[in-house]
């Protein structure tokens, strides 16, 4: 896949400015251009969005980090402190379908592009706002990151081995988080606009989402009020669903029922583990987990990963081995699926992650490039003959 303006566009003819940066406001805004949106990345003259220099490694003057979550935009420098930046923001807002950012609650950019007084202006326009905490509550004037959401939303108490170390997520499950429940509102919000005319405000928070997405975790404890803990790779409902370690690495099952269990039982050629009392059922296997991790464990360190996964697959036991990025991106079935595009960047053609959904089995083109600080300034303020453009 390479850029292509064509392709699958839901939200062609949207206008979305992006007052956002960092990273759950920007891939919020990639997503909208991803799916045909017309997005305008507002940056400071200074610099521009942080996560430019959050590197390295960088491609030319950004690095990659910012170059992962901004492509399919436009890049236009203002600053929004000033009265000459604020006037030619507006003069977008009268345009815009959508507005993103994650200004610090009761910050002076929060106040200057309040919801209220601009909804009374633009009563279409549709804002979407991240923070960190939320609007309200003691935390809500609080900065914070991707890390500090992952610990104060308790996933880094369920991530790491049992009485180990806190351990983050590998992901930025944070502002992911973040980012893609405030698609699905703002989503929802164009859907209801186009009953009613109007926009509204639409808001979430990364600690907000860290709590909407400890799914069963939550209604374990609202059901006994007991302290969930690290697990490692364990599950904490299904046993055995976890890591285990051949001779020579480690791969993982996900036994999700008794019939699975059974199958299992079958492949490792240990029919008595089936009709074993301690193992019959799920809730048996939960409460002796630690009598059958031994049993495995000592019946895996016979092979290799790559014999286990085989005779797994063919009992129809789901397994995988425990990749690396390397591999997956030079596997086959990756390139088979489309989900790695090329887009046409200043310092050449750059590699980027496309979008995970298909319409009609056909998956929305990488549009264009992440922009450059400012590439787009000129052509963006070109209407505006009576405001100097920044350099």
């Amino acid at each position: 896949m390479s850029t292509n303006p064509t392709g699958p566009a839901p939200l062609a003819g949207v206008k979305v400015l992006d007052l956002s940066k960092i990273l759950a406001g920007p891939y919020a805004t990639m997503s909208f251009a991803d799916l045909g949106a017309d997005v305008t990345k507002v940056e400071h003259p200074d610099g521009g969005d942080p996560t430019r220099m959050w590197g390295p490694p960088f491609v030319g003057d950004d690095a990659t980090y910012y170059l992962a979550v901004n492509r399919g935009k436009k890049s236009v420098t203002i600053d929004l402190k000033s009265e000459e930046g604020q006037r030619i923001v507006h003069r977008m807002l009268a345009d815009a379908d959508v507005v993103v950012e994650n200004f610090k609650p009761g910050s002076g950019l929060q106040k200057i592009f309040d919801y209220r007084a601009l909804s009374e202006q633009y009563p279409h326009l549709i804002v979407l706002h991240i923070s960190a905490f939320g609007d309200e509550g003691p935390l809500a004037d609080q900065p914070g990151y991707d890390m500090v959401a992952q610990a104060a939303g308790g996933l880094m108490s369920l991530t790491g081995e049992p009485n180990g170390a806190p351990m983050k997520a590998g992901y930025a499950m944070g502002d992911l988080g973040a980012a893609l429940f405030g698609v699905i509102g703002v989503l929802a919000a164009l859907v209801e606009r186009a009953r009613t005319g109007r926009g509204q405000y639409v808001t979430t928070s990364l600690l907000e989402c860290q709590l909407a997405m400890h799914v069963n975790w939550a209604t374990n404890y609202f059901a006994t009020r007991e302290r969930p803990h690290a697990l490692g790779s364990a599950h904490p409902n299904l046993a055995p669903y976890q890591a285990y370690p051949a001779n020579d690495g480690y791969f993982v099952i996900a036994v999700g029922n008794d019939g699975l269990w059974e199958k299992l039982c079958t492949a490792l050629e240990r029919p008595e583990l089936a009709t074993d009392v301690r193992f019959l059922r799920n809730r048996d296997r939960i409460e002796h987990r630690s009598e059958l991790d031994e049993i495995l464990t000592a019946a895996f360190a016979t092979g290799t990963v790559q014999h286990w996964c085989r005779i797994l697959e063919d009992h129809g036991v789901p397994v995988s081995p425990i990749r690396h990025l390397d591999e997956i991106y030079s596997d086959p079935h990756t390139a088979a699926i489309g989900m790695v595009g090329t887009v046409d960047h200043a310092s050449g053609p750059l590699e980027q992650i496309a979008f995970p959904v298909n319409f009609g089995g056909v998956r929305p083109p990488l549009r264009s490039a992440p922009p450059l600080h400012g590439e787009h300034t000129d052509e963006i303020l070109a209407g505006y003959q009576e405001v100097s453009v920044p350099s």
